[in-house]
């Protein structure tokens, strides 16, 4: 029960009751209430600044193990990407050019995904940015496997049947290393010998004593084997089949004749040095569908990896040619 309180009247020289009124009542407590509310929303903010609830602190640890786990994807997703890179690159360099299919344009392997968003369930969060970056890379990565896969098949159809083929492909070195004496000049602009002046060189030539032997790089057929190219001296001419042929020219004597067949690694002739030539070597060329091109990419089947670095390194010196 609450206290009754009085005052003293002057005029009336007696004690009179204090009467509180209701109104003012009512505003003491809503000044009180309104008092405790800002004391108790300002102890909540401050304390939030400096301390975290246990929800905020799970919600924290999730964060981070996310962070981390998207860091790991990441670099997973960096690692797949090189390692795909490299089947792509042996996939146009080797396989499609073995078997005389056209390279996958890089647009193809590359092409994004148009038209609508894909990922619009995605935004609107704190982090959708790292989320949507991490799914369009994973969709770019399945896209190019798709691609590579399709290509796979198509190769292992090709593949069939094409053992003969892979036999004709001019794919040893003519001379054996044990043979030379060095790697004169490779293909590409070269000093002329006779004239001095910097011309194209379509083959290679390889530095050999008189009478060294030269081999078939690849199964075919003998086409030629006479002096009646200007230049090239005693020669023999191979057809591959496939639009291959090799040519081996400056020869000292021939093994073969024209129109024999012969297999990779048989003798057909002996190094010389003539027809246009300033010493004993034997100037190589390969042709495809008619045109001259470097021999330097055919060198698999004979060669090391320490032997195909050497002999590319002294092929790409701007030397004297010797025909």
């Amino acid at each position: 029960m609450s206290k009754v309180k009085y005052y003293y009247d002057s005029e009336t020289l007696s004690y009179r009751k204090i009467e509180r009124k209701k109104r003012k009542t009512a505003t003491y407590v809503l000044m009180f209430l309104s008092a405790a509310s800002l004391f108790g929303f300002l102890f909540v903010f401050i304390a939030g600044q400096y301390f975290e609830s246990p929800k905020e602190k799970a919600l924290t640890r999730e964060l981070q193990n996310l962070q981390l786990q998207y860091e790991i994807l990441d670099k997973k997703m960096d690692e797949a990407v090189v390692v795909l890179t490299n089947i792509e690159e042996r996939d146009n360099a080797i396989y499609r050019l073995y078997f005389e299919a056209n390279p996958i344009p890089e647009e193809q392997r590359r092409a994004g995904f148009g038209g609508i968003n894909r990922y619009k369930d995605l935004e609107g969060y704190d982090n959708s940015n790292l989320v949507i970056e991490a799914n369009r890379r994973i969709d770019i990565i399945q896209k190019q496997i798709v691609v590579q896969s399709k290509s796979l098949d198509e190769i292992a159809v090709l593949a069939k049947n094409k053992e003969k083929f892979l036999e004709a492909i001019p794919a040893i070195q003519p001379v054996k290393n044990e043979d030379l004496t060095r790697m004169a000049s490779g293909f590409g602009r070269r000093t002329d010998p006779f004239t001095k002046a910097r011309k194209m060189h379509r083959g290679m030539d390889f530095t050999a004593p008189r009478g060294t032997p030269i081999y078939a790089a690849g199964d075919g057929v003998v086409k030629r084997a006479d002096a009646g190219s200007s230049g090239y001296g005693r020669h023999i001419r191979i057809d591959h089949g496939y639009g291959y042929l090799s040519l081996y020219a400056h020869l000292y004597k021939y093994n073969v004749k024209k129109n024999q067949k012969v297999k990779r690694g048989d003798i057909i002739g002996f190094v010389g040095s003539t027809g246009r030539s300033e010493a004993p070597h034997l100037h190589y060329e390969i042709w495809k569908d008619g045109i001259r091109i470097n021999p330097i990419n055919f060198y698999y089947g004979n060669l090391s990896a320490k032997e195909f670095n050497e002999l590319l390194a002294k092929a790409t010196l701007e030397n004297q040619s010797l025909d």
